[in-house]
């Protein structure tokens, strides 16, 4: 299956791969910006999120993204993740690190990683929502917990149709596939990474850019003290510019590497 998709802009591409919270209009203040800057952005739903169908046999979300981009001869790429997208776009540059020319990871999500307490508490409240058939319930509660205070009623109620549509598609599926989780390692990724984290998401967010940016071999973490976990979605005017001098800064950086 092809994930649903969308390209825009020439140049040097950039993959942008959404948050479990979102699908991929999440990344619509970030589209021009991008494309403006001389970028070709491709942005796909993963499957069970906005356009992509729920899935119907097991199936991996980073080998998706790599059949996407071959599918659009699309050899060389900078990766951008948010949250579930990050821990997808982790798995990617590790798994195919001579693709990967740059790497930006937004309150990232991290395989193997054990939840606090609090994220723990939320799983098993959204479980609950979910098994009582209180969508709505369950996600109000996803659009509380991943804003922060930046975010206007207008971004609120875009993060709420898309968490909904998620809900509602996936609880439709007659069967629940899992996902595959070969094994990678971390320390295969060579790109150079830009971790963001916000001062108002749940700790375990912080800890996991903290963890890689100590992990990796070329990282940097940067701490936004406005921030909830949706960061680009909350004040794209701020997320832009970071997104856009890193990437510039690593432009070529693929080819560079392998000299």
């Amino acid at each position: 299956m092809t994930l649903a998709h969308d390209v825009a802009g020439s140049g040097p591409t950039v993959v942008l791969l959404h948050s479990t919270a979102c699908d991929r209009r999440m990344w619509d203040p970030q589209l021009p910006a991008l494309v403006d800057a001389g970028y070709r952005v491709v942005r796909s739903d993963m499957r069970g999120y906005g356009d992509s169908p729920v899935p119907d046999r097991p199936y991996d979300n980073a080998q998706d993204v790599i059949e996407l981009l071959d599918l659009l001869g699309v050899e060389e790429f900078a990766l951008v993740g948010s949250s579930g997208g990050g821990r997808v776009a982790l798995e990617v540059a590790a798994r195919w690190p001579h693709r990967v020319t740059s790497l930006a990871l937004l309150c990232t999500a991290l395989a193997g990683h054990e939840p606090s307490a609090e994220l723990r508490a939320f799983g098993e409240r959204e479980d609950e929502l979910l098994e009582a058939g209180d969508v709505a319930g369950a996600t109000d509660l996803n659009v509380e917990l991943w804003l922060g205070p930046h975010a206007d009623e207008a971004t609120r109620e875009a993060v709420r149709e898309m968490q909904r549509h998620a809900f509602e598609v996936q609880l439709a599926a007659v069967e629940e596939y899992p996902p595959i989780r070969p094994d990678f390692d971390l320390a295969d990724i060579t790109a150079p990474t830009l971790l963001i984290s916000g001062d108002h998401d749940l700790p375990d967010f912080r800890q996991i850019a903290v963890r890689l940016s100590k992990e990796l071999a070329d990282a940097r973490h940067r701490e936004l003290d406005w921030a909830g976990h949706l960061p680009s979605l909350e004040r794209p005017e701020a997320v832009n510019p970071l997104l856009l001098d890193f990437l510039r800064e690593h432009a070529g950086a693929g080819r560079e590497r392998r000299g």
